[in-house]
């Protein structure tokens, strides 16, 4: 027997083998190539996501859920805006009286704490006294607390209402003290 009869032989044999082998590695280098690119794409939507998220938290992107009109979503920088201390300060006590009148209360005295213990944090508080009706009083906190900037009540303490005979529900004086941070000067 001659070399080339038993090659001969031999391909013959095992020549669909062969091919199916063949066939079976182009199939799997497909499926890993499928594999590698699905992997890609999956992770550039989940960095597309967090880059998304990442802005809304920063402030400079409204959430898509804001954006389809939800009125519950606050918009804004969560930090108080101003050039100056002062001005931010003055922007605060705004922010607040705007929430007292809101609910139908007044203001009878405030004062801005632009220097104080959490001053240095970048921190300013507004201390105001006020009466309000009892039952906006929840509405009143949650109108602080729930929009933009973030604000803080550090401290409420209130006086109950004094009954008069015209009315079971008299105005209550509260005591407020709300925070809110400052980013400084850009």
């Amino acid at each position: 027997m001659s070399k080339n009869t038993i090659l001969e032989r031999f391909l013959a044999r095992f020549s669909w083998g062969a091919a199916l082998v063949y066939l079976a590695l182009v199939v799997a280098f497909v499926a890993a190539t499928w594999s590698a690119i699905a992997d890609l794409l999956d992770r550039r939507a989940e960095v597309a996501a967090a880059r998304d998220i990442l802005e809304q938290v920063q402030g400079r992107k409204p959430s898509a859920r804001g954006l389809a009109g939800s009125a519950g979503m606050p918009t804004g920088s969560p930090f108080l805006e101003g050039p100056t201390v002062t001005v931010a300060g003055a922007a605060l006590l705004q922010r607040v009286a705007g929430a007292v009148a809101k609910v139908g209360g007044n203001i009878l005295s405030s004062q801005v704490e632009l220097q104080g213990t959490r001053s240095k944090a970048g921190f300013i508080g507004v201390l105001a006294s006020c009466e309000v009706e009892q039952s906006a009083l929840q509405q009143l906190l949650y109108d602080i607390e729930a929009g933009m900037p973030f604000l803080f009540v550090d401290q409420l303490v209130v006086q109950a209402p004094v009954a008069s005979a015209t009315s079971k529900e008299g105005r209550m004086r509260i005591l407020l003290a709300v925070s809110g941070q400052w980013q400084g000067e850009k």
